[in-house]
């Protein structure tokens, strides 16, 4: 696959807490940049800071130094209001739990990033509807949060975060808390939709099946990243 135009571009990021007198480096000097098309995987071991990392590539958290750039827009420059409508256009997120609000229908959940837009309920649910079909769930729309299975769950969340038809993909741990042949069958998913929707995804994940899978495999440890060739990648 040919990828060239860069969509994302990390340049020196830092993120350091603040422990008692002294300070705490989560990672530091990250560099790295997202093709246009590109499946990327970050693997590396709890609390090297994976997460954080995709909070703040999706401006959900600040770095204390360093920039981020999507196109050519300055992501630590936007106000709150310019952050959250850049999320709401531009990125959708898939965490390891699916946070399907219990008190709605799987496609209620899926309706709400455009009814926050501001489309009407019937636009909403109608585009809803065909997101569910496309993950699989056409059947399972009516049904509540709670009556689907880890796997369905997973998917409506997959649905739910794409439905806004964002560019980029951020997805922690998808397949964490998900039996193996079903994590194999939300990561099948995953790659469809990336594939079919042309998207730019950025996946941190335990797995390693699945990350030698992707176009491009980052390790992150010890507060700083190196890329590593898919096929080293054991376990």
């Amino acid at each position: 696959m040919h990828l060239t135009n860069e969509v994302l571009r990390i340049e020196d990021l830092a993120k350091v807490f603040r422990s008692g007198a002294s300070d705490l480096v989560l990672f530091e000097n990250l560099s790295f940049s997202v093709r246009q098309g590109e499946m990327l995987a970050i693997v590396g071991e709890s609390g090297a800071g994976k997460s954080t990392l995709l909070h703040i590539l999706g401006t959900l958290d600040r770095p204390s130094r360093g920039d981020v750039y999507f196109a050519q827009t300055q992501l630590s420059a936007l106000s709150e209001s310019a952050a959250a409508d850049f999320r709401n256009r531009e990125i959708g997120f898939v965490w390891q739990f699916h946070y399907l609000l219990p008190e709605f229908s799987a496609l209620e959940n899926v309706s709400m990033p455009l009814l926050v837009r501001g489309q009407s309920k019937a636009e909403a649910e109608g585009e809803a509807w065909q997101w569910l079909r496309e993950v699989g769930l056409e059947k399972r729309g009516h049904h509540r949060a709670g009556e689907l299975s880890g796997g369905e769950q997973q998917r409506a969340a997959l649905a739910r975060a794409l439905i806004t038809r964002p560019k980029f993909l951020l997805a922690d741990e998808p397949t964490g808390d998900l039996d193996s042949r079903t994590a194999e069958m939300v990561f099948q998913l995953i790659s469809r939709l990336h594939r079919d929707f042309q998207l730019s995804s950025l996946i941190a994940t335990h797995n390693y099946a699945f990350a030698r899978r992707c176009h491009r495999v980052l390790r992150l440890e010890g507060g700083r990243i190196e890329e590593v060739l898919p096929e080293t990648l054991v376990g």
